[in-house]
């Protein structure tokens, strides 16, 4: 509650199984991992992520204030390490910083072009005029910038957008819808339309014809 209040679009899992599922179905941006967990060890799921190549950020969390945890889980490849009791505040803090390592080569803010994002106060300008947006539209612009000059399907923006709740929706007019309304709000306050359509694929947010 406390992330998805931060912003975030969070996923759960109560147990080994349910956790290995999601890691293997799904692309996440950030996985805080618990070793303890019911059923198996949280170490597992840090095995079967680098197995499969995921560009996630991983965060160990752990009871056991145990030099050896932290040193399998690092070897492993985790990003980071945090000891129970902790401050959510600070879990934030060291999930952003993974986000912005690893999406934005650890920027607070994000440049392209006539295009600006405070990454901290998640606040878009244009030509250094404020764009006023909704959550899911930042949190597609974000997606196509980190993504610029690559085919993205319209499969892979929904499950970036909703997760798991995609597999409800038997259309993408959510998606036509918000980047329609994203694409207009840029243009009407003098971006380029970078946003291309790629019919029967998905969007490229190209850049490669800009000066």
């Amino acid at each position: 509650m406390y992330l998805e209040s931060e912003g975030y679009l969070c996923e759960t899992a109560n147990d080994y199984q349910k956790a290995s599922e999601k890691v293997n179905m799904y692309q996440y941006d950030c996985v805080v991992v618990d070793i303890t967990l019911p059923k198996g060890n949280g170490l597992q799921i840090i095995k079967e992520l680098k197995e499969k190549k995921s560009e996630a950020g991983i965060i160990i969390v752990s009871a056991k204030n145990s030099l050896d945890d932290k040193l399998k889980g690092l070897e492993l490849g985790s990003d980071d390490y945090l000891t129970k009791p902790f401050h959510l505040s600070e879990l934030n803090a060291r999930i952003k910083a993974i986000i912005r390592r690893k999406n934005f080569e650890g920027a607070n803010e994000l440049s392209l072009n006539e295009i600006t994002i405070d990454l901290a106060s998640r606040t878009v300008f244009i030509k250094k005029n404020q764009l006023t947006l909704t959550t899911k539209e930042y949190e597609l612009l974000l997606f196509f910038i980190s993504n610029k000059n690559k085919v993205i399907t319209k499969n892979a923006i929904a499950e970036h957008l909703w997760g798991d709740d995609m597999d409800q929706s038997d259309s993408f007019d959510f998606i036509y819808t918000h980047i329609k309304n994203l694409r207009k709000k840029l243009i009407e306050k003098g971006c380029q339309d970078y946003i291309k359509t790629i019919y029967g694929i998905g969007y490229n947010f190209s850049t490669q014809e800009q000066s």
